[in-house]
């Protein structure tokens, strides 16, 4: 059996999703109706009339159940077999609150559970409530929550529609509520004639004169007034809890008109230095010292074996040499993950959307779209994806074209061993410059797209502040290792499919004779060919640029890429680099591969998202063109200086 786990935003139900092991379910995304007003509710909506889950598992915020009970009530007409999750029974507790369970299943007429995710409490009762009102198929008891107007209204469409909706397998109740709240798309969805549209509009209208309001006011007073009844004989509480008033005084700082910026600039830096500096690099200098002495090891061993000299190159020079060394970098990816979990799960990174807000403004879009560029420091993919959930197409368009200047976990390797390579004194500095920059730069291509091709005025934003809670270790360790598990995917395939090809290409000239050295190769061919391009970069070598090229594919086989062509071993690469760069051309190389052109499934994930190879063509040129003019100019300026 499959559930949908449904709720609103902060109540609580990825923590839910990542507990709950004795039923399958489906993690929605957070909503407060299922209003068609966000891509978010009309693709829950989709998933519960079109896939027709076996249950419902409602996940409400017992510290706002008010609030939360507003989504309940649309779930209820689906009818389809629900339990009600009552979260954070602790902290209601904790108040010296209280809720009525039996009196809340009765006036509800839904099984209700009260639990605690954070803590695993109820979660066994919740899954054997939700596994037997599946089993049994037992739909919610109640659907009616009107009188007056909107139930002369409502009822009166219902049986108007009633063969229409059993044609499609929709709800009558649950439909003729749409219809009165002016859902086009379930209007266009049950395929009503004229004079049933006819109809249908002048039950609204006389709804409408006679209370004296617009439809979806009506059916919002007529919700509310039911969760008021019900909260009354149900709920008693004491006043604030002591969470609320200290998230209070944490936000006093952290949202500060003046100070929430610094402030979230003053927790990255510490977040970098952690990372870069104390705990994330020292685990992978100790992997990187392993890994040398397996790639010795090996070598030995092949050695007296007596393998075929090419074959020996391939396993030691391309295998070890690249992949390895990509594969060095995971504690520093998964540390730096771990704290950007910790910040997301303990609710300050939806601070940071609200502190963002304004600044965004500037450039045409709302906090709303912090959420999509904070992803793209993870993955660009992703990042992009999630650029849907955007009410408006142009915030959607600008939000995608920006994303790919946030600065992606692949990358992490690049910076890693050019920073501790030719800036050991001041890597969080240098790490922090270039996240920095990816984010200036992104600030000011907003800018000039919303005073050129995206003119307009950005969405309206509507936050909800959730109380700070101490991060779930479950949480934070299942993001670490997701994208631990995605970097050793990309390791053993991408990866090493790119750094086979570049090992044969550098190895073998075009008559697939073997070079000694690379210089007589194909690649050296490819590679020198297009080095007139980046010298006003700083870039003379062929191997520079034929890294560059790899990097499409994906950002870590940039480095996997120059293991390969210098012969380095893992060990030895950052000392191979300085024959390559110097200090100021490591530091335009870092800038160029922070700016240009995203990985191919990036790339194909923008095409998919803007509809059209003319979009996808502009963001490579635009991108790679932004990061050569960026580069030069921090080149030139820096021999300038020097």
């Amino acid at each position: 059996m499959i559930f949908a786990l449904v709720g609103n935003n902060n109540s609580g139900k990825t923590t839910l999703f990542n507990q709950l092991t004795e039923i399958k379910a489906v993690d929605l995304p957070g909503i407060y109706s299922l209003s068609p007003y966000s891509s978010e509710e009309t693709e829950t909506r989709d998933f519960l009339i079109d896939r027709k889950p076996d249950g419902i598992i409602n996940i409400v915020d017992a510290t706002n159940i008010e609030r939360n009970l507003y989504l309940t009530l649309q779930l209820m007409e689906l009818q389809i077999p629900m339990v009600l999750a009552l979260n954070m029974m602790d902290e209601v507790r904790a108040n010296r609150g209280g809720i009525d369970i039996v009196a809340l299943q009765k006036e509800l007429g839904i099984p209700v559970i009260p639990i605690s995710a954070a803590r695993k409490e109820g979660l066994g009762e919740l899954a054997r409530q939700a596994a037997s009102a599946a089993q049994n198929y037992r739909v919610p008891e109640r659907v009616d929550f009107c009188s007056g107007a909107v139930h002369r209204a409502i009822h009166a469409i219902a049986h108007l529609i009633e063969d229409h909706s059993q044609r499609l397998g929709i709800p009558m109740r649950f439909a003729a509520t749409k219809l009165v709240e002016g859902d086009e798309l379930i209007r266009d969805k049950l395929g009503l004639t004229e004079n049933e549209k006819d109809m249908v509009e002048h039950a609204v209208r006389e709804m409408e004169e006679e209370l004296n309001t617009d439809r979806e006011a009506a059916l919002a007073d007529m919700r509310y007034q039911f969760i008021e009844g019900v909260c009354r004989k149900c709920v008693s509480k004491t006043g604030e809890s002591k969470e609320y008033r200290r998230s209070v005084k944490i936000d006093s700082l952290l949202t500060h008109k003046y100070l929430g910026i610094p402030a979230f600039l003053a927790i990255m830096m510490t977040v970098f230095w952690l990372t870069f500096s104390v705990i994330g690099i020292r685990l992978s200098y100790g992997l990187l010292y392993a890994m040398g002495k397996l790639s010795s090891l090996a070598d030995s061993g092949l050695l007296a074996f007596e393998l075929n000299p090419v074959m020996r190159s391939l396993i030691i020079d391309a295998i070890f040499a690249g992949v390895g060394t990509v594969l060095s970098f995971v504690p520093i990816i998964v540390t730096l993950f771990f704290f950007l979990s910790i910040l997301e799960d303990s609710g300050y990174t939806t601070r940071v959307a609200f502190v963002m807000d304004k600044p965004l403004r500037k450039i045409g879009l709302s906090g709303r779209s912090f959420a999509p560029l904070l992803m793209g420091f993870g993955c660009t993919v992703p990042a992009v994806m999630a650029a849907r959930s955007l009410p408006g197409e142009r915030d959607r368009k600008i939000t995608v074209l920006l994303t790919p200047f946030m600065s992606c976990s692949a990358k992490l390797p690049i910076y890693a061993v050019f920073t501790a390579a030719f800036f050991a004194n001041n890597q969080t500095l240098v790490m922090m410059s270039i996240y920095l920059t990816g984010i200036l730069m992104a600030i000011l291509s907003g800018y000039v797209l919303n005073k050129t091709v995206f003119r307009g005025a950005p969405a309206p934003f509507v936050l909800e502040l959730p109380n700070y809670r101490f991060p779930a270790a479950k949480t934070v360790l299942l993001l670490m290792w997701e994208k631990a598990y995605d970097f050793l995917q990309r390791a053993f395939t991408v990866i090493l499919a790119a750094t086979i090809i570049v090992w044969f290409l550098q190895s073998f000239d075009v008559r697939f004779d073997p070079v000694a050295g690379g210089e007589g190769s194909m690649l050296a061919s490819i590679g020198k060919w297009i080095v007139p391009a980046f010298e006003p970069l700083g870039f003379s070598d062929w191997r520079i640029t034929t890294a560059l090229i790899t990097g499409f594919t994906t950002k870590e086989a940039v480095i996997s890429t120059l293991a390969v062509l210098t012969r380095a071993s893992v060990a030895e690469l950052g000392g191979a680099l300085s024959s390559l760069f110097t200090p100021l051309s490591a530091f335009s190389f870092l800038i160029f591969t922070l700016l240009y052109t995203p990985c191919v499934a990036a790339v194909a994930t923008v095409k998919r998202e803007l509809g059209g190879v003319v979009w996808t063509a502009a963001v490579i040129l635009y991108q790679t063109g932004f990061a050569w003019i960026v580069a030069f100019a921090v080149y030139n300026i820096g021999k300038l200086m020097i």
